[in-house]
């Protein structure tokens, strides 16, 4: 099992309807039949400045690469992501056994 997941800081003022909308529109994907227990959360933390994540899962690496690939998670990246997101940072990890 594969989790995804990625905090970002939006362009967005905090509690606005654009930020509400672009957290609607990311956790659309969550229809790509690949991805699994998709959550969207809200840092309450002060130790970085990131404000959302989200994390999901996946059963292998071929799922997550048709995730990766899908068009309706390209379509979001370049169409929303990249105009909103002014900050992020990723990571993906397997269970360590």
């Amino acid at each position: 099992m594969i989790t995804h997941t990625v905090f970002f800081k939006l362009k967005h003022p905090k509690g606005s309807e654009a930020e509400k909308i672009f957290i609607e529109k990311a956790v659309a994907l969550k229809s790509i039949p690949t991805v699994l227990n998709m959550t969207s959360v809200k840092e309450i933390g002060k130790k970085n400045d990131f404000e959302w994540g989200l994390t999901m899962q996946f059963k292998s690496q071929a799922d997550y690469d048709t995730y990766s690939n899908h068009p309706d998670h390209v379509a979001f990246v370049e169409n929303v992501w990249k105009k909103e997101v002014v900050d992020f940072m990723e990571i993906d990890y397997v269970v360590n056994k």
